[in-house]
């Protein structure tokens, strides 16, 4: 993994982009001369020359503006489980939290001009590599190498579109370089026919890229595997609903069930192959690797988009934007640290024994200066994935780019989409669907297959598909997958009012939430991690533990919070019972919570386009709503 991030970061002024002239608002680093590579032929005519160029198409995945924060941390946010940086729209991240985005925010235009940055990068190298002589006519070693860059270029290609249309639908394409001159006139392409491309250049790109076994070592770059889970993902996606971007409605196309069939193969290839990819038998390990920036023990990771040189134009603030908040030394929080909260239901929905729970969720916050932990309110907790306290060695609040790396698809994902495609093509759960499911379940329970198996309808295709929308919404957590699983599913506008709703038990103490403690205490030991002294699970003790703190658990959940997951304005009154009798607080609505200003219809679930590209764009059509 290391090996690869220093080869990357050495090779980046050497990018081919930098001599191909064909793009505009590069980078600072790609302003440099590009060393010697003076013409884009010269620069694939050796190995190392096409390795730089494709190192500088990973590029753009990395950085603020990439997968290091606004892609992975803005965009999959707000959803039923995660609520992206609570506050009332800002113009900028909270805008898109909150459903209000605008097309001249800039936390959209950037990433969306860095994506298409690595779209044109990927397609330097996808038209450049096999026209250069290495590729028919090199030794074994050189043919083989430069296949291998042309198959990661093509998968490069398809996760930047991919990006681009699951975020904005029907988005401008084009599949060769732009030359000097060219109109850049381009109308939206229809989402259905990008997808269905992409599915096809990653066939041809797994034919090129080897398995992971046959480099030697696991590291950032893409092999096989990753080549293959990702096809079977932009084939699920092909195969569900999607927003129609000129009318709002949601679709499916009629030939939905080809793309089942496409990636339940894609999936029992890669299960039928588990020395390359396998799940972790530990959850929480697969994390901790990744903040100690090591590989998991079974390469679970099968694509990953490594980070470097905490900066943002390459690095990653995964566990600083996000993880625990950080509170400084006089109290304040600081200006963006935890600024991703997890839905107060999202806490219950796992059970109580489920080991992910407490790796994907944080019920702590921690100082600035050291990793010393305190509790916090059930409104306040947050995502766990990424964390300053697991980073090695320890780093102070200051530290802004942990550089982490994001993961794109894990071998838990290849086994839910099996499971998922073989009950929507069969009809009837199989059982090798219920395995692939129960495989990964096991593991959230340590193994305990009894109590994995506790409750669910296995034995009926809407039972088993019900247990598939669960079961991702809890191994995935925080991990930007959620939202689109639900867009595809066409459940957004069903789970968005139903964690609503949930909120609103919670705060009144309402079944299945009644056992919910009012007050939970802690105590904080000469080390972390802090110990609870009451249950998650059960009603407050009458009085307080010795040698405890009191936290406002879900007290917290007040009616100004309820009140604020609802379009600016609205009132709202809540009536719990008090000491002497019922007592109701009434709220006006600034909209600063979950999905505040989100309505069915809308057309909000896909981003605008933006306003520069459309100025720039005469033959371009805003997304409807917008």
């Amino acid at each position: 993994m290391n090996s690869f991030r220093f080869f990357r970061a050495a090779l980046l002024a050497t990018s081919v982009v930098a001599s191909a002239g064909a793009l505009t608002a590069c980078k600072d680093f790609l302003s440099v001369d590009p060393l010697g590579l003076n013409t884009t032929e010269y620069t694939f005519s050796t190995v190392d020359g096409a390795t730089a160029a494709v190192i500088g198409a990973y590029d753009p995945l990395s950085g603020d503006n990439g997968y290091g924060t606004r892609v992975s941390m803005y965009y999959p946010y707000d959803s039923d489980e995660m609520i992206g940086s609570p506050g009332a729209d800002d113009g900028g991240r909270r805008g898109i939290a909150r459903y209000t985005a605008k097309a001249t925010n800039s936390e959209i235009n950037n990433p969306w001009n860095q994506l298409y940055q690595g779209v044109e990068r990927a397609n330097i190298c996808i038209q450049q590599i096999p026209e250069s002589n290495l590729y028919t006519n090199g030794t074994a070693a050189e043919v083989a190498a430069m296949k291998r860059l042309h198959g990661e270029a093509l998968t490069l290609r398809a996760q930047y579109l991919f990006e681009l249309v699951r975020n904005w639908g029907d988005i401008p394409v084009q599949f060769t370089p732009s030359v000097a001159g060219q109109d850049f006139s381009l109308p939206n392409s229809d989402r259905y026919a990008t997808l269905t491309r992409l599915v096809d250049d990653l066939n041809t790109a797994a034919q090129l890229v080897p398995w992971r076994s046959e480099v030697g070592t696991a590291n950032e770059r893409i092999t096989k595997g990753g080549v293959k889970a990702l096809r079977a993902r932009i084939a699920m996606f092909r195969a569900g609903y999607s927003e129609n971007p000129r009318t709002g409605a949601f679709e499916r196309p009629s030939d939905y069930q080809n793309y089942y069939t496409i990636a339940r193969q894609e999936c029992a290839d890669l299960m039928a192959r588990r020395t390359e990819h396998d799940l972790n038998p530990s959850f929480l390990e697969v994390f901790k690797a990744m903040n100690e920036k090591r590989t998991d023990a079974k390469n679970e990771i099968m694509f990953q988009v490594g980070m470097s040189t905490a900066t943002g134009a390459s690095g990653s603030k995964l566990g600083y934007y996000n993880g625990p908040r950080l509170r400084n030394a006089n109290g304040t929080y600081g200006s963006t640290q935890g600024a991703v909260n997890v839905a107060p239901p999202y806490f219950y929905a796992f059970d109580s024994t489920d080991t992910r729970r407490d790796v994907t969720i944080t019920t702590y916050e921690i100082g600035a200066s050291s990793n010393f932990q305190s509790g916090v309110a059930l409104t306040s907790i947050t995502d766990g994935k990424w964390r300053r306290d697991w980073h090695i060695p320890p780093v102070t609040g200051a530290v802004n780019y942990l550089d982490y790396n994001w993961p794109i698809i894990r071998f838990a994902d290849v086994l839910l989409m099996f499971a998922e495609a073989d009950n929507e093509l069969t009809g009837s759960p199989s059982q090798a669907a219920k395995d692939a499911l129960l495989e990964v379940r096991r593991r959230g329970f340590g193994g305990n297959a009894a109590r994995a198996a506790a409750g669910l309808d296995l034995n009926s295709k809407t039972g088993f598909f019900n247990a598939i929308v669960n079961e991702r919404y809890l191994e995935f957590g925080g991990e930007g997958i959620r939202k689109y699983d639900l867009l595809r599913w066409n459940l957004f506008a069903t789970k968005i009012a139903e964690v609503k709703a949930n909120i609103e038990k919670m705060a009144k103490n309402e079944a299945p939430y009644q056992n919910i403690p009012q007050y939970l205490y802690y105590r904080t030991p000469s080390a972390s991690p802090l110990q609870w002294a009451n249950s998650f699970y059960r009603p407050s003790p009458a009085t307080a533990p010795a040698g405890t703190t009191r936290v406002n658990w879900r007290q917290a959940l007040t009616a100004d919070y309820i009140a604020n997951t609802r379009p600016a304005n609205t009132t709202y009154s809540l009536t719990l019972p008090g000491p002497t009798g019922p007592v109701t607080t009434t709220a006006t609505s600034i909209a600063s919570g979950l999905a505040a200003e989100y309505l069915p219809g809308k057309g909000k679930e896909l981003l605008p386009i933006p306003q520069a590209t459309l100025a720039a764009d005469p033959a371009l059509q805003q997304n409807f709503g917008y």
